[in-house]
């Protein structure tokens, strides 16, 4: 089977995914129904380029499948899990505000299909990896990738599950998270998420395939300076007083020690 068979499916799965998403979307007037699926948009393309091959996987593209399994599947249950029973995300509903009857259209090319196309090119060094043969034994760059892909996973799951435990008490409305991994990042989920996709890109090196080097480079782009980091932190600053001072200490994005905060002149 050839590469542009495979990823053309990949593609097609992806589409059609999204489309069943927009079509939801309008009966649960709900246009954040999506993010849950952002991760699963990946699962589905690795599912199709591990399962159909012309040989049985290798070891690399097993470890790979199952690093790609957990991270998706993880990340869409928390995401599911988090907002369950609340209302569309304020992102969207803004959107929704701003184009009024226009949006159930708009919505299904500027949410759905933009999402959906922006995970296809992404997934590449996933169907890339999976497709390719050789060399087929395990090396020591698949070992540094599954080492990279830990740290991120850590930093992720770890962050995600102290800030939900951090907003379940009321006590800490307007304040700041900066215990656990949130002492050495600001964000640490967008840090992890991006370490767990170079540790992806790092194992499709080992299998030859280093020119699918702009997946997990638009992905770190995106958590940076998309829908992450900058988005976040203009709310954030105006609604916690605290958080001047914690962008000061703290860094934004790769993990490092605070620094010590200045004291007050005598």
């Amino acid at each position: 089977m050839a590469f542009w068979e495979l990823y053309l499916a990949i593609g097609g799965t992806i589409f059609a995914m999204g489309g069943a998403l927009w079509l939801a979307s309008l009966v649960k007037k709900d246009a954040s129904i999506i993010d849950p699926w952002w991760s699963l948009f990946f699962l589905a393309a690795a599912l199709i380029a591990y399962f159909w091959r012309d040989a049985a996987p290798a070891p690399r593209q097993t470890l790979l499948f199952a690093l790609v399994v957990i991270w998706s599947l993880r990340l869409s249950l928390y995401l599911t899990w988090r907002n369950w029973n609340e209302p569309e995300d304020y992102r969207y509903r803004a959107w929704r505000e701003a184009h009024g009857a226009a949006w159930k259209w708009r919505s299904l090319f500027t949410v759905f299909m933009l999402q959906g196309a922006l995970a296809w090119i992404v997934a590449t060094p996933l169907a890339a990896a999976l497709h390719g043969d050789a060399p087929a034994g395990l090396g020591w760059l698949d070992g540094l990738g599954a080492l990279v892909w830990a740290v991120g996973f850590y930093f992720e799951a770890a962050g995600d599950w102290r800030l939900s435990r951090f907003k379940a008490d009321p006590a800490n409305k307007g304040r700041v998270l900066n215990v656990g991994v949130w002492r050495y990042t600001r964000h640490p989920n967008y840090f992890g998420d991006a370490a767990q996709w170079w540790g992806f890109y790092l194992i499709a090196v080992a299998a030859g395939e280093a020119w699918t080097f702009f997946g997990p480079l638009i992905m770190t782009g995106l958590l940076l300076k998309v829908s992450g980091v900058a988005l976040l932190e203009k709310s954030l600053v105006k609604t916690k007083p605290q958080y001047a001072d914690y962008m000061a200490r703290t860094p934004a994005f790769f993990p490092w020690f605070p620094k010590k905060a200045k004291q007050p002149k005598a």
